[in-house]
């Protein structure tokens, strides 16, 4: 079997849009329960968590965190935001313009992953051929 490093970029970048489409969800979830007495919104941790696995090695290159990245550890987790904090008097911590502004920031992010997975898949094609 031939070992190579050609995936590490496209499994990080699935990684990132996995989240991102679990954020897309989480937030149309806040945005649906905005009314809701003593819904707590929820979000997503990945970009700490890659953050944190990138840091894990200060002085290689970014090629080789991308290849020692350890894939099963890049996972969405999702989290109650603020859980103690309430922006009304029935508990309800969803601010329905913030939640918009998210959504559209994390579409944007969306579309930018996508992009970068169609450009990696064109660069292999390109190889390949």
């Amino acid at each position: 079997m031939i070992n190579s490093n050609a995936f590490d970029y496209i499994n990080v970048l699935d990684k990132a849009a996995d989240a991102a489409a679990l954020r897309n969800q989480l937030i149309a979830n806040n945005i649906a329960n905005q009314d809701t007495p003593e819904y707590k919104r929820q979000d997503v941790n990945f970009e700490a968590q890659l953050t944190k696995a990138m840091h894990n090695s200060k002085y290689t290159s970014i090629d080789s965190k991308v290849a020692n990245l350890r894939m099963s550890a890049l996972k969405p987790r999702q989290f109650t935001d603020y859980s103690n904090y309430s922006y009304r008097l029935d508990g309800n911590n969803v601010d329905p313009e913030q939640e918009q502004v998210m959504l559209a920031a994390n579409q944007l992010k969306y579309e930018g992953l996508m992009k970068s997975l169609t450009a990696e898949f064109t660069n292999l094609s390109t190889v390949m051929k």
